[in-house]
């Protein structure tokens, strides 16, 4: 497969420490990284060496200390409040490792929350909701609250919901981490596919190695920064994922 030329974040000198009351903690030391519109990066590394922080960083959800960071061209941190908001409910699916679904939604409801916060109207956002709940292989509890659903299948709405409003950019903290090898095959499978659009990137933070063979490259680090970067050849998505992503 062909890697578009077009990079969708830039990552250079990023640095952010945590102070928590005279403690203060590097999590990001100088980051280097290209990601590249049409692929599938995997972080990878030991537990603490910075890789949410990093992608929370790049979704606009965090900002940064010292360094630049622009997604599409842009640069988040130059933006105002409401303006890095907009850009990221536009641009910006992000898949939580604690869900955050919200308790008082069904799970089309939460699915379809981008959607109404973009404008969308009701009925169309639940639609398009459903189709996603359909992929990820939970169409059945469209109608059931999270508390009602298992880690698995909150995990599942979870990626939906980052998924519904086509996003060019895609974050996920360890989307398998709750599934099991079938369903996690499943979903990665499904997660690959959107990074087959030359449009469209895709950064997974995961310690599953089960995955890694579905990734263009996977860079490793360690202690705040980027240590290697692999490139590898990915594995080709099932036939069993024809289905369109839009529906």
């Amino acid at each position: 497969m062909q890697i578009a030329s077009q990079l969708a974040v830039v990552c250079r000198d990023i640095h952010k420490t945590y102070v928590t009351g005279s403690t203060r903690t590097a999590a990001l030391r100088g980051v280097e990284l290209e990601v590249r519109a049409g692929e599938l990066l995997m972080l990878v590394g030991p537990s603490g060496c910075g890789k949410t922080t990093l992608i929370s960083v790049m979704a606009g959800i965090l900002n940064q200390d010292q360094g630049d960071c622009r997604v599409f061209g842009e640069n988040l941190l130059a933006m105002r409040a409401t303006q890095r908001t907009r850009f990221r409910g536009q641009n910006v699916g992000f898949v939580f490792q604690a869900h955050n679904l919200l308790p008082a939604l069904t799970a089309r409801e939460n699915a379809a929350v981008p959607l109404l916060i973009l404008g969308v109207k009701r009925a169309e956002a639940l639609r398009r909701a459903e189709h996603f709940l359909e992929l990820v292989g939970i169409p059945e509890k469209a109608h059931v609250r999270p508390a009602q659903l298992s880690g698995g299948q909150q995990q599942r709405v979870a990626i939906a919901r980052a998924l519904v409003h086509s996003p060019r950019l895609i974050v996920c903290d360890e989307p398998t981490s709750a599934l099991d090898h079938v369903t996690g095959q499943k979903v990665i499978e499904l997660l690959r596919q959107v990074a087959l659009d030359g449009e469209r990137a895709l950064v997974i933070v995961t310690h599953d190695q089960r995955i890694f063979p579905y990734a263009n490259r996977i860079a490793a680090m360690d202690d705040g920064r980027i240590e290697h970067i692999a490139e590898q050849t990915p594995l080709a998505v099932s036939q069993s994922l024809a289905r369109p992503l839009e529906p």
